[in-house]
C-alpha cells in the first residue's frame, strides 16, 4: 500500500511539472508583449486638463514603470513652471500698467485745460 502511494505522488508530481514547464517543444501560454509607453502628452500645444485625464501609464510586473512615470511627471511639471512664469510675467505687467494709470495725468483732460483743485 505505501508503495502504491508512492508511486502515485511521484506521477502527480510529475505531471504538475510538466504541466508548468509546458511538456516540451510546444509553448503552452504564447509569449506576451510587454507594453511600450506612447506619449499621448501634445507636442505642440500646451498640456490640458483633458489630456491628463486621459493619461493612461502601463502596468509592469510590480505596477507602473518608474521610468514612464518619471518622464510624464517631469513633462507636466515643466508645462507648470512655465506656465506659472507666464502668470507671473502677466501679473507683473498688469500691476505695472495700473500703477502707470493711477499716477498719470487725468486722460480726459482735453490739451491747454487747466487741471481743477
Amino acid at each position: 500500500m505505501f508503495l502504491f502511494l508512492l508511486i502515485a505522488m511521484v506521477v502527480v508530481v510529475a505531471a504538475v511539472t510538466l504541466a508548468v514547464v509546458g511538456g516540451g517543444d510546444s509553448a503552452v501560454l504564447p509569449e506576451a508583449s510587454p507594453e511600450q509607453f506612447v506619449d499621448p502628452l501634445p507636442v505642440t500645444r500646451p498640456v490640458g486638463r483633458a489630456d491628463v485625464e486621459a493619461l493612461r501609464l502601463p502596468v509592469g510586473a510590480r505596477g507602473y514603470r518608474m521610468a514612464d512615470v518619471d518622464d510624464v511627471l517631469s513633462r507636466l511639471g515643466a508645462e507648470l513652471a512655465e506656465r506659472d512664469a507666464r502668470i507671473a510675467e502677466l501679473e507683473s505687467a498688469l500691476a505695472g500698467a495700473q500703477a502707470t494709470a493711477v499716477s498719470s495725468p487725468d486722460l480726459f483732460k482735453k490739451p491747454g485745460e487747466e487741471s481743477e483743485r
